[in-house]
Protein backbone atom coordinates (compact mmCIF):
# COMPACT_ATOMS: atom_id res chain seq x y z
CA UNK A 1 0.00 0.00 0.00
CA UNK A 2 1.41 3.37 -1.01
CA UNK A 3 2.13 5.75 1.91
CA UNK A 4 0.61 8.69 0.02
CA UNK A 5 -2.86 8.57 -1.48
CA UNK A 6 -6.12 10.47 -1.85
CA UNK A 7 -8.56 9.16 0.76
CA UNK A 8 -12.14 8.41 -0.13
CA UNK A 9 -14.79 10.26 1.89
CA UNK A 10 -15.99 8.47 4.99
CA UNK A 11 -19.56 8.95 3.81
CA UNK A 12 -21.39 10.29 0.80
CA UNK A 13 -24.79 10.80 2.40
CA UNK A 14 -25.84 12.98 5.34
CA UNK A 15 -29.29 13.00 6.87
CA UNK A 16 -31.15 16.16 7.74
CA UNK A 17 -33.90 14.58 9.77
CA UNK A 18 -35.68 12.17 7.40
CA UNK A 19 -34.15 13.81 4.30
CA UNK A 20 -30.90 12.42 2.82
CA UNK A 21 -28.36 14.94 1.53
CA UNK A 22 -26.17 13.22 -1.04
CA UNK A 23 -22.72 14.40 -2.05
CA UNK A 24 -23.31 13.27 -5.64
CA UNK A 25 -26.45 15.42 -5.95
CA UNK A 26 -24.73 18.42 -4.34
CA UNK A 27 -21.95 18.28 -6.93
CA UNK A 28 -24.45 18.15 -9.80
CA UNK A 29 -26.46 21.06 -8.37
CA UNK A 30 -23.36 23.18 -7.75
CA UNK A 31 -22.17 22.50 -11.30
CA UNK A 32 -25.51 23.62 -12.74
CA UNK A 33 -25.44 26.82 -10.68
CA UNK A 34 -21.92 27.69 -11.84
CA UNK A 35 -22.80 26.94 -15.47
CA UNK A 36 -25.84 29.23 -15.34
CA UNK A 37 -23.90 32.01 -13.59
CA UNK A 38 -21.01 31.97 -16.07
CA UNK A 39 -23.29 31.45 -19.05
CA UNK A 40 -25.37 34.45 -18.00
CA UNK A 41 -22.32 36.70 -17.86
CA UNK A 42 -21.05 35.54 -21.25
CA UNK A 43 -24.51 35.81 -22.82
CA UNK A 44 -24.88 39.44 -21.75
CA UNK A 45 -21.41 40.16 -23.18
CA UNK A 46 -22.58 38.68 -26.48
CA UNK A 47 -25.56 41.03 -26.59
CA UNK A 48 -28.21 38.98 -24.81
CA UNK A 49 -30.40 40.05 -21.90
CA UNK A 50 -29.76 39.12 -18.30
CA UNK A 51 -32.07 36.37 -17.10
CA UNK A 52 -32.45 34.63 -20.45
CA UNK A 53 -29.93 31.89 -19.65
CA UNK A 54 -31.83 31.11 -16.46
CA UNK A 55 -35.00 30.83 -18.54
CA UNK A 56 -33.26 28.49 -20.98
CA UNK A 57 -31.97 26.37 -18.08
CA UNK A 58 -35.55 25.56 -17.10
CA UNK A 59 -35.70 23.61 -20.37
CA UNK A 60 -32.11 22.39 -20.67
CA UNK A 61 -31.49 20.98 -17.18
CA UNK A 62 -34.45 18.54 -16.98
CA UNK A 63 -33.80 17.39 -20.55
CA UNK A 64 -30.12 16.92 -19.71
CA UNK A 65 -30.83 14.83 -16.62
CA UNK A 66 -33.18 12.56 -18.55
CA UNK A 67 -30.73 12.26 -21.42
CA UNK A 68 -27.80 11.51 -19.14
CA UNK A 69 -29.68 8.77 -17.37
CA UNK A 70 -30.99 7.26 -20.60
CA UNK A 71 -27.50 7.01 -22.05
CA UNK A 72 -26.23 5.33 -18.90
CA UNK A 73 -29.07 2.80 -18.86
CA UNK A 74 -28.76 2.07 -22.61
CA UNK A 75 -25.03 1.35 -22.32
CA UNK A 76 -25.51 -0.97 -19.33
CA UNK A 77 -29.04 -2.41 -19.57
CA UNK A 78 -28.27 -5.72 -17.83
CA UNK A 79 -27.81 -3.89 -14.52
CA UNK A 80 -31.45 -2.84 -14.61
CA UNK A 81 -33.25 -5.25 -16.94
CA UNK A 82 -31.09 -8.37 -16.72
CA UNK A 83 -31.76 -11.54 -14.76
CA UNK A 84 -30.78 -10.02 -11.44
CA UNK A 85 -31.54 -6.43 -12.43
CA UNK A 86 -33.90 -3.98 -10.80
CA UNK A 87 -35.82 -1.88 -13.37
CA UNK A 88 -36.87 0.63 -10.72
CA UNK A 89 -33.20 1.38 -10.01
CA UNK A 90 -32.98 2.99 -13.45
CA UNK A 91 -34.70 5.98 -11.85
CA UNK A 92 -32.26 6.29 -8.93
CA UNK A 93 -30.00 8.97 -10.39
CA UNK A 94 -28.67 9.82 -6.92
CA UNK A 95 -26.81 6.50 -6.95
CA UNK A 96 -24.70 7.75 -9.84
CA UNK A 97 -24.84 7.05 -13.54
CA UNK A 98 -25.33 10.10 -15.76
CA UNK A 99 -23.80 9.68 -19.21
CA UNK A 100 -22.43 13.01 -20.37
CA UNK A 101 -23.16 12.24 -24.02
CA UNK A 102 -26.86 11.81 -23.36
CA UNK A 103 -26.92 14.82 -21.04
CA UNK A 104 -25.39 17.10 -23.68
CA UNK A 105 -27.54 15.69 -26.49
CA UNK A 106 -30.94 16.00 -24.79
CA UNK A 107 -29.85 19.07 -22.82
CA UNK A 108 -29.06 20.67 -26.18
CA UNK A 109 -32.54 19.76 -27.40
CA UNK A 110 -34.04 21.46 -24.36
CA UNK A 111 -31.86 24.54 -24.85
CA UNK A 112 -32.86 24.68 -28.53
CA UNK A 113 -36.56 24.54 -27.65
CA UNK A 114 -36.06 27.31 -25.10
CA UNK A 115 -34.08 29.47 -27.53
CA UNK A 116 -36.84 29.16 -30.13
CA UNK A 117 -39.49 30.13 -27.61
CA UNK A 118 -37.57 33.23 -26.55
CA UNK A 119 -36.51 34.24 -30.05
CA UNK A 120 -32.78 33.58 -29.59
CA UNK A 121 -30.24 32.25 -32.07
CA UNK A 122 -29.01 28.88 -30.87
CA UNK A 123 -25.34 28.94 -32.04
CA UNK A 124 -24.32 32.06 -30.06
CA UNK A 125 -26.21 30.69 -27.06
CA UNK A 126 -24.22 27.44 -27.28
CA UNK A 127 -21.00 29.46 -27.54
CA UNK A 128 -21.88 31.43 -24.41
CA UNK A 129 -22.73 28.29 -22.44
CA UNK A 130 -19.76 26.13 -23.51
CA UNK A 131 -17.19 27.04 -20.80
CA UNK A 132 -19.80 26.85 -18.06
CA UNK A 133 -20.90 23.40 -19.22
CA UNK A 134 -17.40 21.94 -19.04
CA UNK A 135 -16.80 23.57 -15.63
CA UNK A 136 -20.06 21.98 -14.46
CA UNK A 137 -18.70 18.64 -15.64
CA UNK A 138 -15.51 19.25 -13.64
CA UNK A 139 -17.52 19.91 -10.49
CA UNK A 140 -19.89 17.03 -11.13
CA UNK A 141 -16.99 14.57 -11.33
CA UNK A 142 -16.46 14.98 -7.60
CA UNK A 143 -19.76 13.18 -7.19
CA UNK A 144 -17.91 10.04 -8.33
CA UNK A 145 -15.46 10.61 -5.48
CA UNK A 146 -18.31 10.70 -2.97
CA UNK A 147 -19.77 7.50 -4.47
CA UNK A 148 -16.35 5.79 -4.77
CA UNK A 149 -17.01 4.86 -8.39
CA UNK A 150 -15.59 5.14 -11.90
CA UNK A 151 -11.95 5.09 -10.83
CA UNK A 152 -9.09 3.78 -12.94
CA UNK A 153 -6.59 0.96 -12.94
CA UNK A 154 -4.59 0.07 -9.82
CA UNK A 155 -1.59 2.31 -9.16
CA UNK A 156 0.82 3.18 -6.37
CA UNK A 157 1.39 6.76 -7.47
CA UNK A 158 1.36 9.34 -4.64
CA UNK A 159 -1.95 10.74 -5.88
CA UNK A 160 -3.63 7.33 -6.08
CA UNK A 161 -7.20 7.07 -4.82
CA UNK A 162 -7.80 4.77 -1.87
CA UNK A 163 -10.91 2.58 -2.07
CA UNK A 164 -11.15 1.00 1.40
CA UNK A 165 -14.54 -0.63 0.76
CA UNK A 166 -13.85 -3.94 -0.98
CA UNK A 167 -17.42 -4.03 -2.31
CA UNK A 168 -16.67 -0.87 -4.32
CA UNK A 169 -13.78 -2.53 -6.16
CA UNK A 170 -14.64 -4.23 -9.48
CA UNK A 171 -14.44 -7.97 -9.79
CA UNK A 172 -10.86 -9.07 -10.23
CA UNK A 173 -9.44 -6.04 -8.43
CA UNK A 174 -10.43 -6.76 -4.83
CA UNK A 175 -6.80 -7.30 -3.82
CA UNK A 176 -5.84 -3.73 -4.76
CA UNK A 177 -6.42 -0.75 -2.48
CA UNK A 178 -5.35 2.29 -4.52
CA UNK A 179 -6.38 3.26 -8.05
CA UNK A 180 -6.03 6.04 -10.61
CA UNK A 181 -8.31 8.94 -9.56
CA UNK A 182 -9.91 9.39 -12.96
CA UNK A 183 -12.46 11.79 -11.45
CA UNK A 184 -9.57 14.12 -10.57
CA UNK A 185 -7.91 13.73 -13.97
CA UNK A 186 -11.13 14.68 -15.72
CA UNK A 187 -11.82 17.56 -13.35
CA UNK A 188 -8.42 19.13 -14.03
CA UNK A 189 -8.70 18.45 -17.77
CA UNK A 190 -12.16 20.05 -17.92
CA UNK A 191 -10.95 23.18 -16.14
CA UNK A 192 -8.12 23.42 -18.66
CA UNK A 193 -10.59 23.07 -21.55
CA UNK A 194 -12.75 25.84 -20.08
CA UNK A 195 -9.71 28.12 -19.91
CA UNK A 196 -8.76 27.38 -23.53
CA UNK A 197 -12.31 28.02 -24.77
CA UNK A 198 -12.59 31.33 -22.92
CA UNK A 199 -9.18 32.47 -24.17
CA UNK A 200 -9.76 31.42 -27.78
CA UNK A 201 -13.25 32.95 -27.80
CA UNK A 202 -11.87 36.33 -26.72
CA UNK A 203 -8.74 36.16 -28.85
CA UNK A 204 -10.37 35.06 -32.11
CA UNK A 205 -13.98 36.20 -31.51
CA UNK A 206 -15.41 32.77 -32.21
CA UNK A 207 -19.03 32.66 -33.29
CA UNK A 208 -21.69 30.55 -35.01
CA UNK A 209 -21.18 27.66 -32.57
CA UNK A 210 -17.40 27.42 -32.97
CA UNK A 211 -16.67 27.98 -29.26
CA UNK A 212 -18.99 25.08 -28.47
CA UNK A 213 -17.26 22.96 -31.11
CA UNK A 214 -13.91 23.79 -29.52
CA UNK A 215 -15.29 22.62 -26.18
CA UNK A 216 -16.41 19.33 -27.75
CA UNK A 217 -12.98 18.85 -29.32
CA UNK A 218 -11.11 19.61 -26.12
CA UNK A 219 -13.32 17.55 -23.84
CA UNK A 220 -13.42 14.44 -26.03
CA UNK A 221 -9.65 14.57 -26.55
CA UNK A 222 -9.20 14.17 -22.80
CA UNK A 223 -12.14 11.87 -22.20
CA UNK A 224 -10.72 9.34 -24.65
CA UNK A 225 -7.50 8.64 -22.71
CA UNK A 226 -9.16 9.01 -19.30
CA UNK A 227 -11.87 6.53 -20.27
CA UNK A 228 -9.16 4.09 -21.34
CA UNK A 229 -7.91 4.02 -17.73
CA UNK A 230 -11.25 3.08 -16.20
CA UNK A 231 -11.98 -0.46 -15.06
CA UNK A 232 -15.66 -0.24 -14.14
CA UNK A 233 -17.56 -2.93 -15.98
CA UNK A 234 -20.40 -2.02 -18.30
CA UNK A 235 -22.15 -4.14 -20.90
CA UNK A 236 -20.66 -2.02 -23.72
CA UNK A 237 -17.17 -2.51 -22.29
CA UNK A 238 -15.61 -3.98 -25.42
CA UNK A 239 -16.77 -2.71 -28.80
CA UNK A 240 -14.21 -3.72 -31.45
CA UNK A 241 -11.52 -3.65 -28.78
CA UNK A 242 -12.45 -0.33 -27.16
CA UNK A 243 -15.01 0.85 -24.64
CA UNK A 244 -18.09 2.43 -26.18
CA UNK A 245 -17.29 5.78 -24.57
CA UNK A 246 -13.87 5.78 -26.23
CA UNK A 247 -15.48 5.28 -29.63
CA UNK A 248 -18.00 8.00 -28.82
CA UNK A 249 -15.15 10.35 -27.91
CA UNK A 250 -13.42 9.65 -31.22
CA UNK A 251 -16.57 10.23 -33.27
CA UNK A 252 -17.50 13.41 -31.40
CA UNK A 253 -13.97 14.79 -31.72
CA UNK A 254 -14.05 14.28 -35.49
CA UNK A 255 -17.51 15.85 -35.79
CA UNK A 256 -16.50 18.81 -33.62
CA UNK A 257 -13.34 19.36 -35.66
CA UNK A 258 -15.22 19.20 -38.97
CA UNK A 259 -17.83 21.68 -37.71
CA UNK A 260 -15.14 24.05 -36.40
CA UNK A 261 -13.30 24.12 -39.73
CA UNK A 262 -16.25 24.20 -42.11
CA UNK A 263 -18.27 26.82 -40.24
CA UNK A 264 -15.12 28.89 -39.72
CA UNK A 265 -14.67 29.11 -43.47
CA UNK A 266 -18.30 29.85 -44.21
CA UNK A 267 -18.98 32.22 -41.33
CA UNK A 268 -15.77 33.82 -40.05
CA UNK A 269 -16.14 36.14 -37.10
CA UNK A 270 -19.04 36.45 -34.72
CA UNK A 271 -22.78 37.09 -35.04
CA UNK A 272 -23.83 40.73 -35.03
CA UNK A 273 -27.14 39.98 -33.34
CA UNK A 274 -28.03 37.09 -31.01
CA UNK A 275 -31.79 37.45 -31.56
CA UNK A 276 -33.75 35.82 -34.32
CA UNK A 277 -35.08 38.13 -37.02
CA UNK A 278 -37.96 40.19 -35.74
CA UNK A 279 -37.64 38.85 -32.17
CA UNK A 280 -35.35 41.44 -30.59
CA UNK A 281 -37.16 42.93 -27.56
CA UNK A 282 -38.20 46.57 -27.92
CA UNK A 283 -36.23 48.51 -25.26
CA UNK A 284 -38.76 51.37 -25.43
CA UNK A 285 -41.63 49.03 -24.63
CA UNK A 286 -39.67 47.85 -21.61
CA UNK A 287 -39.19 51.42 -20.43
CA UNK A 288 -35.43 51.30 -20.79
CA UNK A 289 -35.21 54.82 -22.19
CA UNK A 290 -37.61 57.00 -20.21
CA UNK A 291 -35.80 60.19 -21.18
CA UNK A 292 -36.26 59.71 -24.92
CA UNK A 293 -38.89 62.42 -25.60
CA UNK A 294 -39.05 61.55 -29.29
CA UNK A 295 -40.58 58.18 -28.58
CA UNK A 296 -42.32 58.77 -25.24
CA UNK A 297 -44.30 61.95 -25.88
CA UNK A 298 -47.42 62.37 -23.76
CA UNK A 299 -48.83 65.18 -25.92
CA UNK A 300 -52.01 63.83 -27.53
CA UNK A 301 -51.53 66.19 -30.51
CA UNK A 302 -48.02 64.98 -31.18
CA UNK A 303 -47.58 62.62 -34.11
CA UNK A 304 -44.55 61.14 -35.78
CA UNK A 305 -46.58 60.03 -38.80
CA UNK A 306 -45.71 62.31 -41.78
CA UNK A 307 -49.11 61.61 -43.37
CA UNK A 308 -50.87 63.21 -40.40
CA UNK A 309 -49.01 66.43 -39.68
CA UNK A 310 -49.93 68.22 -36.53
CA UNK A 311 -50.82 71.90 -36.28
CA UNK A 312 -47.88 74.15 -35.41
CA UNK A 313 -47.77 75.23 -31.80
CA UNK A 314 -49.54 78.58 -31.07
CA UNK A 315 -47.36 81.67 -31.24
CA UNK A 316 -47.20 83.82 -28.12
CA UNK A 317 -48.14 87.32 -29.27
CA UNK A 318 -47.83 88.91 -25.84
CA UNK A 319 -45.42 91.86 -26.21
CA UNK A 320 -42.18 91.49 -24.35
CA UNK A 321 -40.74 94.08 -22.06
CA UNK A 322 -38.34 95.20 -24.78
CA UNK A 323 -41.16 95.73 -27.30
CA UNK A 324 -43.07 97.96 -24.87
CA UNK A 325 -40.13 100.35 -24.66
CA UNK A 326 -39.78 100.56 -28.43
CA UNK A 327 -41.27 103.86 -29.56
Amino acid sequence: MTPLFIPSPSQGVWHLGPFPIRGYALCIILGVIVAIWLGERRWVERGGIRGQVSDIAIWAVPFGLVGGRLYHVITDPARYFGTDGDPAAALYIWQGGLGIWGAIALGGVGAYIGSRRYGLKFPPLADALAPGIVIAQAIGRWGNWFNQELFGKPTTLPWALEIPDVSKRPEGYQQFETFHPTFLYECLWDLGVAGVVIWADRRFRLGHGRAFALYVMGYTLGRGWIEYLRIDTVEANDVFGLRLNVWTSIVMFLLGTAYFVIVGRRHPGREVDVFREGRRPDPDAAGDHPDDDATHSTDPTHSTDPTHPTDPPPVDTTPTTESKRDP
